[in-house]
């Protein structure tokens, strides 16, 4: 069992990696492995598989899970199935890198309790991409009981989520939310590798299989590109004037049971500017009613893959409505079967995700030492380590008498902030003002806001948005950068992307694009637009502090970060370092 499950757990996994010396163990506290290429398992159970040439390799670190898969009657090939458990020895990213180097490997699934070796999850990004070969992953660890059961399971340390999702995104690797999802991604991934684009064809002999396959894509990173024409003057002269043409394409059963006709149909629609087509196609229930009538489907997909050269899947709305023997013979013929229409389009998202990622180079992964202690510093002096790596800040003054505090005004001007030291959250506290216009005000500010000292600062007006802008060291993940709408709405929105550390401007951008307040940020209802270069400075210029204190560093957090149409200042800051002087 799990280290962590038992007292002695340690002790005796020690104890086998000790008497095991240079052999290689896999484990312990899993079932061993299947190898379906070579008809080699060591295994202590049942299993569902079978001898194939090719197909993907799973790898899980839940013995129970991947019996489960095993069992799978989606006509996935499962060529290797490992389970890592504990990984003691041997991790769950070096046995993946070992089995993308046979070329019988399609693709790898990964089922992950803890990422744990990032520069060994990095080494696997780079052999699939290499192999040009894609990866998809399970990442449980969501929810606070997950993350406790992961705990006690195989002793992984699952970290934040946002830093399992920062990490999985950077190198490249979809990650999916159940096993549905994972069979039918590694399915499409098998079959036709890494897609080219998110942009698909659907086709479908009902208005409500078209309808829903336009609102599921909803929910998905596809795009069902407008038909360009050829695809209208083909789609015209095969279906004739009865039907509307569009993309999802409702083509009725006017030519239903005419195999080529079905066939010019669909290699007209498979000629726009495509990564894959899809057929929305439901088999009858073969012990109570004949398939004959649905062999005409058959021929015209294999007419329209061959005409287009591009990947075709047959979509089954319902899962179970593609059954095991005819979704075999799909894959014969050079179709792709794909087992549910939400799961089908999740797979074509994931391909296509890992597909814009392939030729794509990121920096490493930013990882540091941990520090023994750690203590906030106070705002002033934050603010003032960050300005020095080109954060602009407001400017003010620390002080530690109620006279200083008029003094400080009168040269910074008013209006002023009036900040009581002291409280990581000073609003909550009761301990900040802002808009104090005049000596008086800001004089019955202070005698009220009573503290050892305090900051006042320039007033910073004319806000088009505030953001938030926090790094926090993920001991399982490296340093995870969070941006986020700010100030009061920071939790009320929930409007938050995380990426991981070193991230590019590009990055940057495209995270700010995801943000719910990028259409205030670009000008909402008549307002000035943000100035988004000098947004992406500041966060670099947080960044680049992190990255020189990554040995040091805790957190980091600005919030908020106003935005004008001029300028972009940190308004209040926050920094959890290694312990030192707080000058």
């Amino acid at each position: 069992e799990a280290h962590a499950e038992s007292d002695d757990g340690a002790s005796l996994q020690n104890d086998l990696l000790a008497a095991a010396g240079d052999m290689p163990i896999i484990g312990p506290n899993c079932y061993g492995f299947v190898n379906y290429l070579d008809g080699a398992p060591l295994w202590p159970d049942q299993h569902g598989g079978q001898v194939v040439e090719s197909g993907v390799a799973i790898i899980t670190q839940s013995s129970n899970m991947a019996i489960n898969i095993s069992m799978q009657q989606r006509g996935l090939p499962i060529a290797f199935m490992v389970t890592a458990g504990n990984q003691a020895q041997i991790g769950l990213a070096e046995i993946g890198a070992a089995l993308l180097r046979d070329p019988r490997i399609t693709a790898l699934g990964l089922h992950i309790e803890g990422i744990g070796d990032i520069a060994a999850f990095g080494a696997l990004a780079a052999e699939a991409k290499a192999q040009g070969k894609g990866i998809a992953a399970i990442k449980v660890g969501r929810s606070t009981q997950a993350q406790t059961a992961t705990l006690s399971h195989t002793a992984s340390l699952a970290g934040s989520d946002a830093g399992a999702e920062a990490v999985l995104e950077r190198l490249g690797i979809a990650r999916l939310e159940s096993l549905p999802e994972l069979l039918e991604t590694l399915k499409l991934l098998h079959f036709s590798g890494p897609l080219t684009s998110n942009k698909v064809v659907s086709m479908s002999c009902s208005g409500g299989e078209a309808s829903l396959m336009a609102d599921t894509g909803l929910t998905r990173d596809i795009v069902f590109p407008e038909l360009n024409p050829e695809q209208t003057a083909g789609l015209r002269a095969a279906l004739g004037p009865m039907v509307a043409l569009a993309n999802p394409l409702d083509y009725h059963t006017y030519i239903w049971g005419d195999g080529p006709g079905m066939g010019a149909a669909f290699s007209a629609m498979m000629q726009g500017d495509i990564a894959m087509g899809c057929i929305i196609v439901d088999f009858p229930r073969a012990d109570r009613c004949s398939q004959a009538a649905w062999d005409c489907v058959f021929e015209a997909a294999i007419i329209a893959t061959r005409s287009s050269g591009k990947p075709l899947a047959l979509v089954a709305s319902v899962p179970e409505n593609i059954p095991e023997d005819i979704a075999l013979r799909m894959l014969e013929h050079g179709i792709l079967p794909l087992c549910g229409l939400p799961e089908a389009l999740c797979a074509i998202e994931a391909a296509a995700f890992i597909g814009g990622k392939t030729g794509a180079q990121s920096p490493p992964i930013l990882q540091g030492k941990q520090p023994v202690t750690s203590a906030l510093l106070s705002e002033h002096r934050a603010k003032s380590d960050l300005s020095a790596f080109g954060l602009k800040v407001p400017n003010g003054e620390q002080v530690s008498s109620l006279d200083n505090i008029l003094i400080a005004a009168d040269k910074i001007g008013y209006p002023v902030v009036l900040k009581a030291m002291g409280f990581a959250h000073k609003s909550e506290a009761g301990a900040v003002k802002v808009g104090i216009e005049d000596a008086a005000a800001l004089a019955a500010a202070g005698q009220d806001m009573q503290a050892p000292t305090w900051l006042v600062e320039e007033m910073v007006t004319g806000a088009i948005a505030e953001l938030l802008v926090g790094v926090v060291r993920d001991p399982a993940h490296g340093f995870v950068l969070t941006l986020a709408a700010g100030g009061v709405l920071t939790e009320v929105l929930q409007d938050r992307v995380s990426l991981i550390l070193p991230a590019e401007k590009d990055a940057l951008h495209s995270a700010l694009d995801q943000l719910k307040i990028a259409r205030v940020l670009a000008g909402y209802r008549g307002k000035p637009a943000a100035n988004r270069d000098a947004i992406v400075a500041a966060i670099l210029a947080v960044q680049d502090y992190v990255i020189a204190h990554c040995d040091q560093v805790e957190e980091v957090e600005i919030n908020p970060l106003i935005v004008t149409a001029e300028q972009v200042v940190a308004a209040d800051a926050l920094i959890k370092i290694g312990e030192r002087d707080d000058r």
